[in-house]
């Protein structure tokens, strides 16, 4: 099929999805849906372990550290359930939550091991292995009540590889593919992702972050988006029309102007990277984005949504990196029960330093038991700004397999059509599995 078909194809499956995801959207707002009371206590309802609870506004996705901790505090009810792992951790957890009881402090660490091989190599290597070691947590230390507080956020990696020579992060490259197959896998060894400063006031309906973040995870955010649970290519997670930035200085904020409609954004030191603590290394060069969004209710704002992203990154002059901008919807539906979630992604820009100029994802994730396994799948269509490269195509699959409450395994097939830099080989599949375990 021709690039130009492809696209074709891409761009009316992600218009009717929008139709599709929006219809409802509509006629919920229209109906009043969603605000019941019997409705709220299905969404707040979900049994927690340790009684972890992303509290405050939620404007952060899947991969933030408070939300990590929701997530992974949420009873699972494994197809095969581990018990003995079950009971060996049960001392551990309960010392973590006499910990949130007692001082507000809610903590957690995990390791994740990715391995991936490529089916066809232009490099010298078809395989990758790495590990990624990580200890993240929030720290409530200011509180007039359930809404209005301020906690102080922190995320430190040790990211290595395993048995291999390179990482799943430089995978790609071997494979002739524009991307990432293996996000975050990378052998950066120990760096700094978060710590932040985050203050919500105005009867939690407005909130202010300060210090290191990655702005990714709080743009344009969508719930299936965690490349430690989920998906693995960049593709698939973000929006690979934006010139990425990295873990960051900056400041942003969010407001709901009521239960279904916010606003968020925030500005960052373009020039910040994970491997260097130093700020502004290339003078007030900045990534600026601002979002609006719909959602049903303020706790569903990243299971169901429908957004609206502008963003622009300055020149940046020492790393020779030209300006770029653009724009991206994006847009998410849930069913009440939380097994089926549908999500559809687009994205225009201007400048070479995204991935792509023009790009559009679809896919649907679905829970196999309502809190455990977790099957995805998903494809992407996305043009290089090099107009010499042919538009790249990628599909994603996996299957989460949970063991226990905090044992993981996720094997996944990634189909990588018409890789742009590969002479040679027009599909290129990538194989992986994924383990996680978390404490």
């Amino acid at each position: 099929m021709q690039s130009s078909n492809i696209r074709n194809v891409a761009v009316h499956l992600v218009a009717v999805s929008f139709l599709l995801i929006a219809m409802p959207v509509a006629s919920q707002e229209n109906n009043g849906a969603g605000s019941t009371e019997s409705e709220e206590v299905e969404m707040v309802g979900i049994p927690h372990y340790i009684g972890y609870r992303n509290r405050g506004l939620g404007f952060g996705g899947p991969n933030t550290p408070q939300q990590q901790l929701d997530d992974d505090d949420v009873i699972r009810e494994p197809i095969y359930r581990f018990a003995r792992a079950d009971e060996f951790f049960k001392p551990w957890f309960d010392t973590k939550k006499r910990f949130n009881e007692e001082h507000d402090f809610q903590y957690s660490f995990d390791y994740n091991l990715l391995s991936q091989g490529i089916s066809d190599s232009i490099g010298t290597e078809d395989g990758a292995t790495s590990g990624v070691l990580r200890a993240y947590g929030t720290w409530v230390l200011t509180r007039d009540d359930d809404k209005d507080f301020g906690r102080l956020i922190y995320n430190v990696n040790y990211r290595h590889k395993v048995f291999s020579d390179i990482a799943p992060a430089e995978l790609a490259g071997q494979a002739g593919y524009i991307g990432v197959t293996g996000t975050l896998f990378s052998d950066v060894s120990l760096v700094l992702i978060d710590f932040n400063w985050q203050q919500s006031f105005n009867d939690g309906n407005t909130g202010l972050i300060v210090g290191r973040f990655d702005p990714n995870d709080y743009m344009g955010v969508l719930g299936y988006a965690n490349p430690w649970t989920a998906f693995s290519n960049v593709a698939i997670l973000l929006n690979p029309s934006v010139a990425f930035p990295d873990g960051s200085l900056g400041v942003g904020g969010g407001h709901r102007f009521s239960d279904q409609w916010y606003v968020k954004g925030s500005i960052n030191d373009a020039n910040g990277v994970i491997t260097d603590l130093k700020a502004f290394k290339g003078g007030a060069e900045f990534f600026k984005w601002a979002e609006i969004g719909w959602t049903p209710a303020p706790d569903q704002q990243y299971l169901t949504n429908i957004h609206a992203v502008a963003w622009h990154v300055d020149e940046r002059e020492s790393a020779g990196i030209p300006s770029a901008h653009g724009f991206m919807l994006g847009a998410s539906k849930t069913t009440d029960d939380q097994r089926w979630m549908g999500f559809v992604r687009a994205g225009w820009s201007k400048g070479s330093a995204p991935i792509y100029n023009e790009t559009y994802s679809l896919g649907l994730v679905r829970r196999v038991r309502r809190n455990s396994d977790e099957i995805g799948l998903a494809i992407n269509w996305g043009d290089p700004p090099d107009s010499s490269l042919r538009a790249q195509t990628t599909g994603e699959f996996f299957y989460r397999l949970q063991l226990s409450q905090g044992i993981a395994i996720t094997p996944s097939v990634q189909l990588l059509k018409d890789p742009a830099l590969n002479p040679v080989d027009d599909t290129i599949w990538v194989w992986g599995i994924r383990f996680r375990l978390t404490l």
